[in-house]
């Protein structure tokens, strides 16, 4: 057979759009997998499972760029665009549950996954997996807290619109 041609459109982007959060989040949902998370914490897995190197772990997959605690500011509208794509793909799954909505990866993504081969696919799944080993089992608010502590208390815009996360004395 010829080589497969995929037409692409110069007005939808592929870097930094919920299409490559959406996948990105994919791969975290399936290491964390059973544990359900939350946009707020898939907010904060996406930051970190790029830039692990911050948190102690294995060299970050994206630069050290100095003001990349931004990047967190930007990341809450693709991870719910992201998560909205993988809902009607049948590759996430919505938990609502007493203490609100979460998400937990779909039946397909494991299938899924296992098709995505690319060198920066393979480094991702290994960091989600380093991602999922260390900070799984912490509930949301000893996560927030070591973000507040990495990257700071105006990056944590995430807790209801137009407000910040005032942490406790």
């Amino acid at each position: 057979m010829g080589e497969v041609i995929v037409p692409v459109q110069d007005d939808v982007p592929l870097f930094n759009s919920p299409l490559e959060t959406g996948l990105r989040t994919l791969v975290v949902l399936d290491a964390f997998y059973p544990r359900p998370c939350t946009v707020s914490e898939l907010t904060w897995f996406d930051h970190l499972v790029v830039h692990t190197a911050d948190v102690e772990g294995p060299d970050s997959l994206h630069p050290d760029l100095p003001s990349r605690g931004g990047e967190l500011l930007v990341r809450r509208q693709l991870i719910d665009e992201g998560v909205h794509l993988l809902l009607n793909a049948g590759l996430a799954t919505l938990v609502d549950g007493a203490d609100g909505v979460r998400y937990v990866a779909g039946d397909e993504a494991p299938s899924f996954i296992e098709l995505m081969e690319a060198s920066y696919s393979t480094r991702l799944k290994v960091r989600a997996e380093w991602l999922a080993d260390r900070f799984g089992a912490l509930p949301e608010e000893e996560l927030r807290t070591i973000i507040h502590q990495r990257l700071g208390r105006w990056t944590l815009e995430f807790q209801a619109e137009g407000t910040l996360y005032e942490p406790s004395a």
